[in-house]
């Protein structure tokens, strides 16, 4: 007999019935309509703060780091509430709620007048009058709307879709592997739609009939997501893992003078939970300063069901390894901060403002914001193409090796934005200034390689987390990958307010100025290239040291450590 209701029962597990493929529909498009808005209004956000707000290039990019950075950092909060408290479910619908009512805001800034500043033929210009602080301060509740609305919906909605997967069987392993990367091509076609129609509107029609389309595709996103409530799994959280970690560190701490016992995997305390979401880890010899949070003590006392008395004194070794497993994925994930600055080049659309966007011959002039399309349209293609590929292949490409390759592609992408950038500069300035002779199709080649490191490297970040962490912690593995882009959002305004303020005084003039023409944007690529170099040099001897989580299916206290394959996923 099923269960009448689609969410998890732990005390009869087997009553779980799984909808993977019939609710897919509603999870992808959910987050395909969630996008449509969200990107449809970011992609065009520096043009907007610019010629509306009267922002000028140097503050509205800065503002717009903040911003992604908050709202990947928020990721971390909605991760922890999901896993701890609200579970998937809840924190994608109260999530998806503020998103819809952050967008709202944001349109309204632009449909009334009084909301936003005069309009200026010359934005950024000295005689420009600027926001006041009435509508500064109601552009930010759209933006902070918007951040609690990512915080929820980004670290939980590849988890929640695959928690709709049977792990248990063959067919549900399957579907979750398919699932990332074919999620990623439903998402990139929504942000291609949102870049071109949505930015087109915005652009060239009106901001007002613009940044409403975004809103009213979140509201189809909300009603998606909720008319098949009752067809998800919906898994229960089971209180904070984090705190699992933090009684292994004190644990460990309390024990630090204990002589490491000579074979751990033998002598260690072992008790798994038998309700527990987590499979069941080998000892490993990494960090075996944390063994010792599992040594048992005279003074340490067993509960009759086989916990201990106290938890912050003894550990299980599941707990430690738990713990191992996300020290050893901390220092890969630090590489995702120089990748985000490689690969999304920020100051694209003014190049492509200061360029020829006429279409061929035609009188038709591409929106600077839509350019990013074909960074889009490469991962739509390479998708599909690399799920291929990756079968075929049968596991002698990791995820490791995929990350690593986008990696070295954000070398390669900011070589030729350096290039690209001086040949531009350069028709501007012999033709007289202002807008460049030159097409500004010649920025495709960099956001090809740009679209294609996105492929490689975002997606495998995504299955690296999602697949090392532990099962109850697949919330916090999503936000992972934004923590990462959050810390890269808040380097790069960093970088950029840096690099502004030091080439200001210097004699070759400064490299980051309002009118691109009399900088040199391309010595701030180069400086990019040489980062992502150290990167990607840093990245290898990761890997090289890097242990893949094992799943224990042999009894370990037959197992020595020099017998077990760390490198099998």
């Amino acid at each position: 007999m099923k269960s009448p209701s689609p969410k998890i029962d732990r005390d009869d597990e087997p009553e779980i019935n799984y909808r993977g493929l019939k609710v897919m529909p509603f999870v992808i498009g959910n987050e395909t309509f969630e996008k449509l808005g969200a990107i449809g209004t970011l992609s065009n956000l520096q043009v907007y703060l610019t010629t509306v707000f009267n922002m000028k290039r140097i503050s509205a990019t800065s503002l717009i780091n903040i911003f992604n950075g908050t709202t990947n950092l928020a990721t971390l909060v909605g991760a922890y509430l999901s896993d701890t408290h609200l579970g998937r479910y809840k924190t994608l619908g109260y999530g998806s709620i503020a998103s819809f009512l952050g967008l709202l805001v944001v349109s309204l800034t632009a449909v009334f007048k009084n909301l936003h500043p005069p309009h200026c033929d010359q934005p950024g210009g000295s005689g420009c009058v600027g926001a006041d602080a009435g509508q500064l301060a109601f552009l930010l509740l759209g933006f902070g709307l918007m951040v609690v609305g990512a915080g929820g919906i980004r670290p939980c909605n590849l988890a929640f879709g695959a928690d709709q997967f049977n792990p248990k069987t063959e067919s549900g392993k399957r579907g979750v592997d398919s699932f990332f990367n074919w999620y990623y091509f439903t998402v990139t076609f929504a942000e291609i739609v949102s870049v071109t129609l949505v930015v087109y509107v915005q652009s060239n029609l009106s901001w007002s009939i613009g940044l409403a389309i975004p809103a009213i595709f979140m509201f189809l996103s909300c009603f998606l997501y909720f008319v098949a409530s009752n067809m998800y799994v919906k898994v229960l959280p089971e209180g904070s893992p984090i705190t699992s970690l933090v009684q292994v560190a004190v644990a460990a701490a309390k024990k630090r003078r204990l002589a490491s016992p000579e074979q751990p995997w033998i002598s260690l305390f072992r008790y798994t939970p038998t309700k527990s979401l987590n499979s069941k880890l080998p000892y490993t010899d990494q960090f075996r300063f944390l063994d010792k949070a599992a040594i048992i003590c005279e003074e340490d006392k067993i509960n009759p069901e086989g916990t201990p008395a106290n938890p912050w004194r003894l550990c299980s070794m599941q707990q430690v390894e738990e713990a191992k497993c996300i020290l050893r994925v901390i220092p890969v994930s630090l590489t995702a901060v120089l990748y985000h600055i490689g690969a999304q080049q920020q100051y694209l659309v003014f190049q492509a403002l200061q360029s020829d966007r006429r279409l061929g011959s035609t009188s038709f002039h591409i929106p600077a914001g839509s350019y990013v399309i074909f960074a889009m349209l490469t991962i739509t293609l390479w998708v599909p193409l690399s799920d291929c590929l990756l079968r075929r292949l049968n596991g002698r490409v990791t995820v490791l090796h995929r990350i690593g390759a986008g990696l070295f592609l954000t070398i390669v992408e900011s070589v030729v934005a350096a290039l690209v950038e001086e040949r531009r500069r350069t028709a501007a300035l012999r033709s007289g200034g202002g807008v460049s002779p030159m097409s500004a199709m010649w920025l495709v080649p960099q956001l090809a390689l740009g679209g294609l490191a996105e492929a490689l490297n975002a997606i495998g970040q995504l299955e690296f987390y999602y697949k090392q962490f532990p099962e109850n912690m697949r919330s916090v593995a999503g936000a992972f990958f934004f923590l990462g882009s959050a810390a890269s959002n808040y380097a790069y305004s960093f970088l950029i307010s840096t690099v502004h303020r030091m080439t200001a005084k210097d004699s070759g003039g400064n490299w980051l100025p309002e009118d691109l023409n009399q900088g040199r944007l391309d010595y701030f690529y180069y400086l990019v290239a040489v980062l992502c170099s150290f990167n990607f040099c840093y990245f290898l001897v990761c890997a090289n040291w890097y242990r893949y989580k094992t799943t224990d299916v042999h009894d370990v206290t037959l197992v020595s450590p020099n017998k077990l394959d760390h490198h099998s996923a």
